[in-house]
């Protein structure tokens, strides 16, 4: 996920990861971004690898043989598929089409390599539904509180020895915006667009992704 096999096949997967990494950045933090490229990647590569070796319109045809794995497309598909989920509704100018829900951009995409799994680059296409998978569940999973990025990162945190006590656990306008609160505001955003946020739900939303930075 880290080697292209030309300028193109990198120039457009870097413009696909900076355009909605950015988006995904915004809310969800840097470690996120980055956790969910490489398991995307992963998801794409394994799903690439059973493909090949089980399905029979592979296997009859020796297709692994002469095949080869190469590019981010997984791990940018799984960032574009997570922040289609977040934010279904956001919409983005295009050239020569005008505005369009990321929505239903994404599903146009996913369309795309679905009918292109019997053709000449049926690897690839694998590998991206494999990571625009990921991206949809890693996201839906995320607006349940199951965060797996920070469970793994969380593995390798240093566990402090010493004790904070609050008088007013009730308050929390300075510091880290509960979980909880971050949920909810997620899947607000999810179904009613980031629009309907309050002023104050915006300010939470705010700090939680600066400290995620």
């Amino acid at each position: 996920m880290f080697m292209h096999a030309g300028v193109f096949h990198i120039l457009f997967n870097m413009l696909w990861l900076y355009w909605m990494g950015q988006l995904f950045e915004e809310y969800l933090g840097k470690k996120r971004t980055l956790g969910l490229y490489i398991m995307g990647g992963l998801a794409g590569a394994i799903l690439y690898v059973v493909s090949y070796n089980i399905f029979p319109f592979f296997t009859q045809s020796h297709a692994a043989i002469s095949s080869s794995l190469v590019g981010a497309s997984a791990g940018v598909m799984a960032i574009i598929a997570a922040t289609a989920t977040l934010l279904p509704n956001y919409t983005l100018s295009l050239i020569l089409i005008g505005p369009v829900k990321l929505k239903w951009l994404v599903l146009f995409f996913i369309l795309i390599d679905f009918l292109g799994i019997v053709g000449p680059n049926a690897g690839g296409e694998i590998s991206h539904l494999g990571g625009a998978w990921l991206g949809f569940v890693y996201v839906k999973q995320l607006q349940k509180g199951n965060d797996w990025i920070g469970a793994i990162t969380g593995l390798f945190k240093s566990r402090s020895k010493l004790k904070v006590v609050a008088k007013n656990p009730s308050k929390n306008t300075s510091g880290a915006p509960r979980q909880e609160e971050i949920d909810f505001i997620l899947d607000k955003i999810s179904k009613s667009g980031y629009d309907s946020l309050s002023k104050q739900e915006k300010e939470i939303l705010f700090r939680a992704s600066n400290n995620e930075g």
